[in-house]
């Protein structure tokens, strides 16, 4: 197989600064505050609960979810959350550490790509667009399997183009320990992206027998079903048709043919969710567009731009849509992001986008307190969003107010490059999150779930759920909370706007959240 290009000349030594900054910025933005909200419902507090259960069942083999099989994800990520557990206990930062550390890995892996064949001033831009950019920076600090499958698929099409680059076995036998692991958290999309992607590039050079031997690769494939038989097996002979009803049929067949859990959307869905996950840097977005078809004839950008290309038009076609399957194609973008945006020129229309995030979090509860007011949404989001306010206080408006005085003192540094600016106004956004901003969102919207669920720990109470799918209930209460109709004396936790008319007391009520005791008939 022919190299599609040569690598750079070895890259120069990088400044003290920079080294420092290599490591150290990923594990600021990704574990700074990590653990200074409450788990969010639906998908933390599941991925949490079931990784509870794990120890309550004593069954690491499988995963369950208030007493019923879980089968939407497989096994790695809840592996990992039990690691963190055993260590740290049962927290927030233990179930999010493992998506934390896996997005710093996502970042350096990043680094380690670019800086060989873009340049160390590239590679270093790249690392600061993959930990500051809103969709990254958010599912790195989310206890669910995305932040670790988008490291998985980074490290695979990244190993995947060095054995194009040079031939060379060791790579491409890599990538299948990447495709593995992919495929043990969250199952057949691990293997289908890199698939694909390698297989639209070696077409686009009339190369399709290179794209058999590699993806026929003997040695890759008793490396690939080593990892992944065995759990797949063990499950399979524990729950039967069980499994392949609710992970093969349900979570991915009908995930792409159907619509699931109500999250559809329209063919231009990702088009326009990209941009959006990659707030503050969506300028440069546009940078790196206007030279798609200039430099598309090049061998690695035309692989970055194909890899982008096949993950939003294979996602758009999908029934169910989610913002952040776009991540599994944004780790390209970071890299044209980084090779195009360092040379903008026009400040005004690039700075105005921090500029409206900084406005924005600072108008954050006003904005819930007005829409808590409206008809919007229901009566359980618009009772949860009236204690904005409330949860905010004065020094909420203090620090997001500061942080947009800083950002402006640093725009209007006319000394610094375009791309320096929106770099540092970028940190500056990921630190006010961290801190700041998902702080108080997490206390206005699970605050009172928590609350809840450590009121009816100290009751010590059987407990069940009317209506309310809020799986952090049962992980903050430690105990699995059933969906069933109560009996006299158990607890009950619903919405302001479920609760029965008649046959129970109120212990409990803040913003859109209710418990209560079933009362004898």
């Amino acid at each position: 197989m022919t190299p599609p290009a040569p690598l750079l000349p070895a890259a120069a030594p990088l400044p003290a600064w920079q080294r420092i900054a290599v490591v150290a910025l990923p594990l600021l933005t990704f574990l700074l505050s990590l653990g200074s909200a409450p788990l969010f419902d639906v998908d933390e507090g599941a991925f949490s609960e079931a990784t509870r259960e794990m120890f309550e069942r004593r069954d690491f083999l499988s995963t369950w979810l208030d007493g019923e099989p879980r089968f939407d994800k497989p096994i790695l990520v809840y592996w990992l959350q039990a690691l963190a557990v055993l260590v740290l206990g049962i927290d927030e930062w233990a179930f999010r550490l493992p998506s934390a550390l896996a997005a710093c890995g996502w970042a350096w892996a990043v680094w380690a790509f670019a800086r060989p064949r873009l340049g160390n001033d590239v590679a270093f831009g790249a690392l600061v667009v993959t930990a500051t950019a809103l969709g990254p920076w958010a599912i790195g600090r989310a206890a669910t399997a995305d932040a670790l499958l988008n490291l998985w698929l980074a490290l695979t099409l990244f190993d995947a183009w060095r054995h194009l680059e040079t031939g060379a076995r060791a790579p491409l036998r890599r990538a299948y320990v990447w495709i593995g692991l992919g495929v043990l958290t969250k199952g057949p999309v691990a293997i289908v992206v890199p698939a694909a992607v390698t297989l639209l590039y070696l077409l686009s050079r009339r190369d399709w027998r290179g794209w058999l031997r590699l993806v026929f690769d003997p040695v890759g494939w008793v490396i690939l079903l080593a990892l992944t038989v065995p759990w797949y097996a063990v499950v399979l002979a524990v729950h039967g048709q069980a499994f392949i009803d609710g992970f093969i049929m349900k979570h991915n067949v009908k995930r792409f043919t159907g619509t699931l859990e109500g999250h559809a959307g329209s063919i231009f869905y990702y088009v326009l969710v990209l941009p959006a996950l990659l707030l503050p840097w969506t300028a440069a977005l546009l940078a790196a567009l206007a030279r798609l078809r200039a430099e598309f004839g090049q061998p690695l950008p035309r692989f970055l731009w194909l890899w982008c290309g096949f993950v939003v038009a294979f996602f758009s076609l999908s029934g169910t849509k989610l913002p952040h399957y776009a991540l599994y194609g944004a780790t390209p973008v970071f890299l044209l992001v980084a090779l195009h945006g360092r040379v903008m020129a026009r400040a005004l229309p690039v700075l105005a986008v921090p500029t409206a995030m900084f406005a924005l979090c600072i108008a954050l509860p006003a904005l819930f307190a007005h829409l808590s007011t409206t008809d919007a949404g229901n009566a359980f989001f618009r009772g949860q969003m009236s204690r904005a306010y409330e949860e905010a206080g004065r020094s909420y408006f203090v620090v997001t107010g500061a942080a947009l005085a800083l950002w402006l003192a640093i725009a209007l540094q006319r000394r610094w490059s375009v791309w320096t600016r929106l770099a540092a106004g970028a940190v500056l956004q990921a630190l006010l999150l961290a801190t700041t901003v998902v702080p108080w969102s997490a206390r206005v919207l699970q605050g009172p779930v928590m609350e809840a669920a450590l009121l009816a720990r100290e009751l010590a109470a059987p407990a069940v759920r009317l209506r309310f799918d809020a799986p952090s209930f049962s992980l903050y209460r430690q105990a699995v909370t059933p969906s069933r109709p109560a009996q006299p004396g158990e607890l009950v936790i619903t919405r302001v706007d479920r609760v029965p008319p008649a046959g129970h007391e109120e212990l409990y009520r803040k913003g859109g959240v209710v418990l209560l005791r079933r009362t004898a008939d």
